[in-house]
């Protein structure tokens, strides 16, 4: 078995990007030189470690052992790396970040750019999912760091405190739920929604909450960000569900009434997460104690 870095990294970011082209690309390789490489790899077993299909490519029971091996020893050479690095000057690196649209929009920008300020040679990729896929790539290695909410279990991740994030239900003044009394969003769901983008994680997590009770949202139109959604509920376009920080920023500006939601899952927190806090390289610890 003869395997370098350069193998393991491509192998592994094959997986992650779901075909070799693109596997290829984020390694720094040709499509011919990736592909060569990945049929060595299984010459060198006499097993393959890749089930190619027209979608892309998924792993052998002997791919996903390779993958999660590959990921171990990756972040090892992370660290190795940067603890070396602490004798040259300067440190360099990058942080792999997950989290949810509130942790996104409200609470991450300013924070990110106070620490990329002072460690110039750090970068983030930060990437918005829902907090359940946040937990399944933290899980699987695919991330260093992830930012979930409450609602997403996490038990076996290790976890810190980020911030409490209530989400609240927002109304224009004149609109029938502004003066009921403790309206819940079961009680929303028969008027029209102004929503998030249909991929962004707080709504796909709203829309699954009224699936459960077998509802389904009304979404009149669609913004991006709370900002628009609240600029949009205050125009009389319909209601939202955003995070009480969001609402706050606009509070005394617009014609707007809101709620908190009274479901125990809209009461969320939101939470750092990692396998291994203490396993971390040194610039992503820093950026924990950072958060």
């Amino acid at each position: 078995m003869h395997f370098d870095l350069i193998d393991l990294r491509l192998f592994q970011h094959t997986l992650e990007c779901g075909n070799i082209t693109a596997g290829a690309s984020r390694s720094h390789l040709s499509l011919p030189a990736a592909s060569a490489r990945i049929r060595a790899m299984e010459a060198s077993l006499g097993i393959p470690l890749l089930e190619r299909n027209r979608r892309g490519v998924q792993p052998t029971p002997a791919g996903q052992a390779l993958l999660q091996h590959a990921r171990l020893i990756t972040q090892q050479v992370e660290r190795l790396q940067f603890d070396l690095g602490q004798y040259a000057q300067g440190q360099q690196g990058q942080v792999r970040l997950l989290c949810n649209t509130a942790a996104l929009t409200e609470y991450l920008p300013e924070l990110l750019a106070s620490y990329l300020a002072d460690n110039p040679g750090i970068s983030v990729d930060v990437q918005e999912l829902p907090s359940l896929r946040i937990v399944q790539a933290i899980t699987q290695g695919m991330a260093d760091l992830g930012i979930v909410s409450t609602a997403a279990p996490c038990e076996h991740l290790e976890t810190r405190p980020f911030r409490d994030d209530p989400l609240v239900l927002v109304t224009p003044l004149g609109h029938p739920l502004a003066g009921a009394v403790a309206p819940s969003f079961i009680d929303s769901l028969a008027h029209g929604y102004v929503g998030l983008g249909a991929g962004s994680a707080l709504a796909l997590y709203l829309e699954e909450q009224a699936l459960r009770e077998g509802r389904r949202m009304q979404v009149r139109v669609r913004a991006e960000g709370f900002d628009g959604v609240i600029r949009m509920v205050a125009g009389g376009a319909g209601v939202g569900v955003v995070p009480l920080a969001a609402v706050r920023r606009w509070q005394g500006m617009l014609p707007l009434h809101w709620v908190a939601l009274a479901e125990p899952w809209a009461n969320r927190r939101l939470l750092v997460c990692a396998r291994d806090f203490a396993a971390l390289p040194g610039y992503a610890a820093g950026l924990v104690a950072a958060m």
